[in-house]
């Protein structure tokens, strides 16, 4: 299949940005701690979720903030969590779709076929400050997206209200983690990807192209600085059964410092070498990773 670019034409789309990646995880100290290293950032925010019995841990990045979710009391959110890990262990549990207007955003999403849920409001405190973050929220019932677990969300708090995650005790802003690249979803079925984050979400599609020496059909989406890839394995033997979120790539300024950093401090972490897009430097980040493959990614 030829490289299909973006066609050019105006797109409407009621979807801003991917506001935040939810990791799911069942120790909250212990990914703070993780993903504390891997970024050289100290968490921008720790919270819980009342009366639902989840909690978190944030870290604000440059295009997208991160959600470390874990069950932490009783409740219905906690259960399905619990649920969640039970069967499918650690790893990338879903995206959230940032939106300006949620009761307009979920009348669009119906009218392009998404049975999207009715806003619902929803808050959170901040344990080390009490600091309180207020949003609306549109849940995405997974048979309407694929299976994929998937929110529309406005903030109702101003932007400030979750603060940049501040670099962590001497680390330079060059040894750290500045952005999320991209986000990685496996599906058996290209064109249902694109109808989903294309005809239904409204998302650009910048690049459609099949790789048969790499084995792949890849969809690029962007959206607010941040690309969500969708693969399809060529081998119908290699495909999944269903779609799931996969992989991450954290955007570094500079690829060899951050990769020398978590050397440093004793992760296993590959050379540095030139990534398949040109002009690019990649290095892997090998577990403890929560479950999710990693790579690092940055101008060569």
């Amino acid at each position: 299949m030829p490289e299909k670019p973006s066609n050019g034409l105006s797109q409407m789309t009621e979807v801003t940005s991917v506001d935040h990646i939810i990791i799911a995880v069942r120790d909250l100290k212990e990914a703070e701690k993780n993903y504390t290293a891997i970024f050289g950032r100290d968490p921008s925010w720790k919270g819980v979720h009342p009366g639902v019995g989840t909690g978190n841990v944030l870290y604000r990045l440059a295009n997208t903030y991160v959600e470390l979710y874990a069950p932490v009391a009783e409740g219905a959110n906690a259960d399905a969590l619990k649920a969640h890990l039970d069967e499918k262990g650690e790893g990338l549990y879903g995206i959230v779709l940032g939106v300006a207007d949620a009761a307009a955003a979920t009348a669009a999403f119906r009218a392009r076929g998404l049975k999207s849920g009715d806003p619902v409001d929803g808050k959170g405190r901040d344990e080390i400050t009490g600091a309180i973050r207020e949003w609306r929220t549109i849940a995405m019932p997974k048979d309407e997206v694929r299976g994929l677990f998937m929110l529309g969300i406005q903030h109702l708090s101003p932007a400030d209200a979750l603060p940049p995650a501040p670099l962590s005790e001497g680390v330079r802003e060059a040894e750290a983690v500045s952005a999320c690249d991209h986000v990685v979803v496996m599906t058996p079925d290209a064109e249902g990807c694109r109808a989903l984050f294309g005809d239904k979400l409204g998302i650009r599609l910048a690049l459609d192209h099949t790789k048969p020496e790499w084995g792949v059909r890849q969809l690029f989406f962007r959206v607010g600085g941040l690309t969500i890839e969708v693969v399809e394995p060529l081998d119908k033997a290699k495909a999944p059964k269903a779609e799931h979120f996969w992989g991450l790539a954290w955007k570094a300024e500079n690829v060899g410092a951050v990769r020398d950093r978590l050397a440093a401090a004793g992760r296993d972490v590959s050379e540095v070498k030139p990534g398949r897009k040109e002009g690019t430097a990649v290095a892997t980040i090998k577990p403890p990773t929560n479950g999710i493959p990693t790579i690092l990614v940055g101008p060569l």
